[in-house]
């Protein structure tokens, strides 16, 4: 194996259109295989459960991991390997593509900053019972409406969250940096894409050993997740991006994309209903969704990144990541003490209720308001882009 023919082979990203249409195809795809959806932050308010455990801890009397069903651990649940293959998928593309390199913030504030968002985005996705992905991306194809809350919710939350990463507070001094740009020597890492192969092997043995010994469903979650990880990489897949950028920027590019990849994913999921009488995965429309979707998307723009996108960060070597990903089960796990220790779910879930589209209004109806109120977003990111670049042309000709 030539180690320069691999990683010029892997050096370029994708079309974050092509990347997220086929997401959301192949999360239709899970759905219809295994009855679940695409899903992070389940898993991480689990691996809270049982690190408590692992300290004494018994959460076995917790309403809220009797609801998400804290059976076995997360190497024998399917959501688990859904999270450790995407982890897996995305390391794999990094190595591959010889770009794995260790990246430390400039300023150490943004360690407690990333810490702090991650336990609020943590939180805040717990409890609207899903996040970017089971409350947004995969939830809107599977016609909950509690989906439709979140993503209002959500945008408000991001764009205070922006409003506040750009404040001298929160973003400190700035400093500056002397030093010399130096050539790439493709040599330097060269042990990379040799140590991606072998990755590669290693994981595709344990696909086998799933598959081969009739733990299908652990074997589907460790495939898809995979691909769901090589996805995210190769389109640097990052919700928060996607929103923040939108609103400081006017960059609508990954916006769309998204967009359009639910479109897709809708239209799958909705065959699979009707083809396979599957039941739509459906979660409590409630004042927990508003807020828990305010929360989560303030704290995805103060950690830089929502789960998709600190996952593929982090295996490419971004050190700021690993507290984000600490401060996500944390918040995670909180959430989970919080539902009745602390009342929540009386004061802010009770009330609530599951909507399904399907149920209320027919698959067909379903189907049609859901692409509606996706081209109704389509548009308003549209106006967003044309809106800001206008404001700017404006502000340069007044000079």
């Amino acid at each position: 194996m030539n180690p320069v023919t691999t990683t010029s082979m892997f050096q370029r990203h994708w079309n974050p259109y092509l990347v997220l249409i086929l997401a959301g195809i192949l999360s239709a795809g899970y759905f219809g295989l295994t009855s679940t959806v695409w899903a992070v932050t389940g898993e991480f308010t689990r691996l809270g459960g049982e690190i408590l455990e692992l300290f004494g801890v018994d959460v076995s009397g917790w309403q809220y991991y009797q609801m998400v069903k804290l059976d076995g651990d997360t190497l024998t649940r399917a959501d688990g390997w859904i999270v450790w293959g995407m982890f897996t998928g995305a390391l794999l593309m990094v190595l591959l593509s010889n770009s794995f390199k260790i990246r430390l913030p400039q300023q150490k504030r943004r360690y407690l900053q990333g810490f702090f968002g991650g336990i609020v985005a943590g939180f805040g996705a717990r409890l609207a019972l899903g996040c970017n992905l089971a409350a947004f991306f995969t939830g809107v194809p599977q016609f909950s409406f509690h989906s439709w809350i979140f993503i209002i919710a959500t945008g408000i939350g991001t764009y205070f969250g922006a409003k506040l990463s750009q404040t001298r507070w929160w973003k400190g001094r700035p400093t500056l940096t002397r030093g010399t740009v130096k050539p790439s020597k493709i040599n330097n890492r060269v042990i990379q894409p040799y140590l991606g192969v072998a990755l590669a092997l290693t994981y595709a043995s344990l696909l086998l050993y799933f598959f081969t010994t009739g733990k299908s469903l652990l074997g589907l979650g460790a495939l898809f997740g995979l691909c769901f990880g090589i996805l995210i990489e190769r389109g640097q897949i990052c919700f928060t991006a996607a929103f923040r950028d939108l609103f400081l920027v006017g960059r609508s590019l990954m916006s769309k994309a998204i967009i359009l990849g639910m479109a897709a994913s809708s239209i799958l999921t909705l065959a699979m209903i009707t083809l396979y009488d599957l039941t739509p995965i459906t979660q409590v429309a409630a004042l927990s969704t508003l807020v828990g979707g305010v929360l989560f998307g303030f704290g995805i723009v103060l950690a830089s990144g929502c789960e998709t996108g600190m996952m593929y960060r982090l295996m490419e070597g971004q050190v700021l990541f690993l507290p984000v990903f600490a401060g996500n089960v944390i918040g995670a796990t909180f959430l989970a003490y919080a539902w009745d220790h602390l009342g929540i779910y009386n004061v802010l879930v009770a009330s609530g209720k599951k909507i399904n589209l399907i149920n209320s209004i027919g698959p067909v109806g379903a189907i049609i308001s859901t692409l509606t109120m996706l081209a109704v977003l389509y548009g308003l990111t549209l106006y967003r882009e044309k809106n800001y670049h206008r404001h700017i042309l404006l502000k340069r000709a007044a000079k």
